[in-house]
């Protein structure tokens, strides 16, 4: 298996499915595989003691009320935290062994995270199922590195310059920017600035890179960028995307 076999488009379950689960948990990611996303989308942070921790925030304040860091906590406390419908934080590790067969979407937020990581994916022998990405290069390396063809997406600085060389249809730039990326993970637009248009998902195919949208959960906005010819959809509605998928077959 590898991140992207398998016929589009991608179904990517942001933090899972939290309409009955909390989000980034394992019963959401049991959610969003239920509900037919075909990959999971998560975070991960560090923990006192040095685990890679699924969270997308470096605090407890939005998900548990209480105002303390991630990266104050070892993981033995996070896992005592209730988040609701029993339950908890979970490390990476258990994500990647819970679901074995599970394709992760791994963003990477806090340096110290990188190599745990690294051993949780090495462990599980999971290089195969996972993709590595960041807003930032270095943490997006630190993790990547490690895995020579691992399914990586660029950063932002990384991507500017295959986004100028779509615009302006210059297709080499694009080639450049994006060699060793399997997939770019890009908003729609971002200020005045469409990035997402037939033409730059055209050219940045032409360049050998899937494209995938975040974050979107309206379904007149998911079948519009389908038409455009998206491959993936990150979305915390992967319940309304399947049906949505299902119904254009």
């Amino acid at each position: 298996m590898t991140f992207l076999d398998g016929p589009g488009p991608r179904i990517i379950a942001h933090r899972g499915l939290a309409v009955d689960a909390p989000e980034n948990t394992l019963l959401a990611f049991l959610r969003a595989l239920s509900a037919g996303a075909t990959h999971l989308e998560t975070d991960i942070h560090a923990s006192a003691d040095g685990v890679a921790v699924i969270s997308h925030d470096s605090d407890l304040s939005r998900v548990a009320g209480r105002q303390v860091e991630v990266a104050q906590l070892t993981m033995r406390e996070l896992r005592r935290i209730d988040l609701g419908h029993g339950q908890a934080f979970c490390s990476l590790a258990e994500a990647l062994d819970a679901f074995p067969h599970a394709r992760f979407n791994i963003d990477v937020k806090d340096a110290r995270a990188a190599a745990p990581a690294v051993d949780a994916i090495r462990n599980a022998r999971a290089a195969d199922r996972v993709l590595i990405t960041s807003f930032s290069t270095d943490r997006r390396t630190a993790v990547a590195d490690h895995f020579p063809g691992i399914a990586s997406s660029p950063s932002v600085s990384e991507f500017v310059p295959a986004l100028i060389g779509a615009k302006l249809g210059i297709r080499p730039l694009v080639r450049r920017a994006l060699q060793g990326f399997v997939a770019v993970q890009i908003p729609e637009r971002r200020g005045p600035v469409r990035i997402v248009t037939e033409r730059t998902v055209e050219r940045i195919h032409a360049a050998g890179a899937e494209v995938h949208v975040w974050t979107v959960d309206d379904p007149s906005d998911m079948a519009r960028l389908l038409n455009l010819g998206v491959d993936g959809i990150v979305t915390d509605r992967c319940d309304v995307l399947a049906a949505l998928v299902g119904s254009r077959h």
